[in-house]
C-alpha cells in the first residue's frame, strides 16, 4: 500500500479547523484534523511533510512519523509542524484501522475503560452559546450542564482584567467580580457541579496567588494554564500556594517538551491535545510518561469531530486519564452537520463510537459545499523508502 495524496479541507463556517484526507492506492481513505493557527499547519504539511510521506506506505505509521520528525527537527520543531504531523499521523492510524477492520482502541492495546469522563469547556457556537451564558447566569448553564448529565465545566472569569496591566496587577475588586459566575455555579447547584478555571496564561505568579486565595473556598477542580509553560519554577512555586490543583500544559508538544515539566513536578495534573502534540503514538508515550510519575492526564479537545473521536479512543485506552475536555456548543451543533458523529453524554461521559480506525465518516456534502477550501498534494514523493536524514547538507536532502 502507497499514499497517493495529501489533502487539506476548509470550510469558512468553521475557520479553525482543517480535516486532512490521506489517500492511498488501495482505496483507503484516512481522516486526520488539527485546529487553530491553521495557516502555518497547512503550508507546513503540503509544504514539507507531503513531499517526505507520499509514495510511502501509511501502515509504517512510526518509521514515517520519526521520519518526519527527523527532518522538522534541524529547525524548530514544535509549531505549525508538529501540527501537521499530528494531523497526518492520526489519519494514518486511521488507514490502518480500516486496513485491519479494527477500532483505534483495540490497535492501541485495548480499553481500560468503557466510560471516558468529560468536562465541558464553556465556549458558544450556533444554537448552544455556552459562552454567553456563563457571562449571563452561571448557575443557570450549571443547571443546564447537569439537564445533559454534564457533572463538570471549565470557565474563563479571570482573563478580561488581565488587559490593562498586562497580566501583572489584579485588584481585589476584579477578583471579587470574577468570582460572580463561580458564586453563581455554587448557590444554583451547591457542589453537584465541579469547576475548573482556565487561566490562559494571563497572568504572573502574585496576582494568580490572590485569584487562588479567593477561589479556595469553592471547592474548584483545578486551575489551567496559569503561567505559560515556559516559566516553570514559577508555576511550581505557584502551585506549592495552593490547595487547588493545577493543569498544565497543552501547549507543551511531543514528549521531550513535556519531559522536564513532569520530572520537575511542576503541576498535579498533566494535559496534552493529540491534534497538536505530534499525534496518537505521541500521546500515548506522553500519557505513559506521565504515569511514571503518578501524574494524571487531561486530554485537550477543542477542535471537531476527527479529535473527539481520537480523544475517546485514546481515553478509553489511557490508565491515568483524568478527564476529556469537550465542547457541548461542538457537538451538539456541527459535529452532526460535518460526520456520522454526534456523542451524546451520559453519566458525566462518553463512550466509544465503534467502527473501523477512528470510527468517523464525513457526510458527502462536506465535500462540495462552496465554502469549501480544498489543496492536494500528490505525486511519488521526494523520499519514498527513506526512513533517516543522514547528511542533511547533501544535496538530495536539502528541503
Amino acid at each position: 500500500m502507497q499514499i497517493t495524496a495529501i489533502e487539506t479541507l476548509q470550510w469558512a463556517e468553521y475557520p479553525r479547523l482543517m480535516v486532512v484526507r490521506v489517500h492511498t492506492d488501495s482505496g483507503i481513505i484516512g481522516l486526520g484534523e488539527t485546529v487553530d493557527k491553521i495557516p502555518g499547519a497547512k503550508g507546513a504539511l503540503h509544504g514539507t511533510v507531503a513531499p517526505l510521506v507520499l509514495g510511502q506506505n501509511p501502515l509504517d505509521i512510526e518509521g514515517l512519523w520519526r521520519f518526519v520528525m527527523d527532518n522538522i527537527m534541524y529547525h524548530g520543531y514544535a509549531g505549525a509542524e508538529v501540527r501537521a504531523l499530528s494531523a497526518l499521523e492520526i489519519a494514518l492510524w486511521d488507514i490502518l484501522g480500516k486496513h485491519y477492520h479494527a477500532p483505534l482502541y483495540h490497535l492501541l492495546g485495548g480499553k481500560v475503560r468503557d466510560h471516558i469522563p468529560t468536562y465541558n469547556t464553556c465556549i458558544g457556537f450556533g444554537a448552544v452559546q455556552d459562552y454567553q451564558a456563563w457571562h449571563t447566569d452561571a448557575g443557570a448553564l450549571a443547571q443546564s450542564l447537569l439537564a445533559d448529565s454534564i457533572r463538570a465545566m471549565k470557565i474563563w472569569p479571570f482573563d478580561k482584567y488581565s488587559e490593562a496591566s498586562q497580566g501583572q496587577y489584579i485588584s481585589l475588586a476584579d477578583v471579587e467580580d470574577g468570582l460572580r459566575p463561580v458564586k453563581q455555579i455554587r448557590d444554583a447547584v451547591g457542589n453537584a457541579m465541579e469547576i475548573g478555571i482556565e487561566c490562559h496564561f494571563r497572568w504572573n505568579r502574585a496576582s494568580m496567588e490572590r485569584i487562588a486565595k479567593a477561589l479556595e473556598p469553592h471547592h474548584i477542580m483545578f486551575v489551567e494554564d496559569v503561567m505559560a509553560p515556559v516559566y516553570p519554577e514559577e508555576i511550581k512555586a505557584f502551585s506549592a500556594k495552593t490547595s487547588i490543583p493545577v493543569v498544565g500544559s497543552e501547549l507543551l508538544l511531543t514528549r521531550w517538551q513535556i519531559r522536564d515539566w513532569l520530572q520537575k513536578g511542576i503541576s498535579q495534573i498533566a494535559m496534552t491535545d493529540p491534534v497538536w502534540n505530534g499525534g496518537i503514538g505521541e500521546t500515548r508515550r506522553i500519557a505513559n510518561l506521565a504515569e511514571a510519575y503518578g501524574i494524571p492526564v487531561v486530554l485537550h479537545n477543542v477542535a471537531g469531530p476527527i479529535c473527539h473521536a481520537v480523544c475517546m479512543h485514546l481515553g478509553a485506552h489511557i490508565p491515568n486519564l483524568f478527564f476529556v475536555e469537550s465542547v457541548r456548543a461542538f457537538y451538539k451543533t456541527y459535529f452532526p452537520v460535518m460526520s456520522d458523529y454526534a456523542p451524546i453524554v451520559h453519566d458525566g461521559g462518553f463512550t466509544i463510537k465503534e467502527g473501523d480506525g477512528l470510527g468517523v465518516t464525513l457526510n458527502e456534502v462536506m465535500l462540495t459545499r462552496p465554502d469549501l477550501t480544498r489543496e492536494v498534494s500528490s505525486g511519488e514523493g521526494l523520499a519514498v523508502g527513506r526512513r533517516a536524514m543522514g547528511d542533511h547538507w547533501a544535496v538530495e536532502n536539502i528541503r
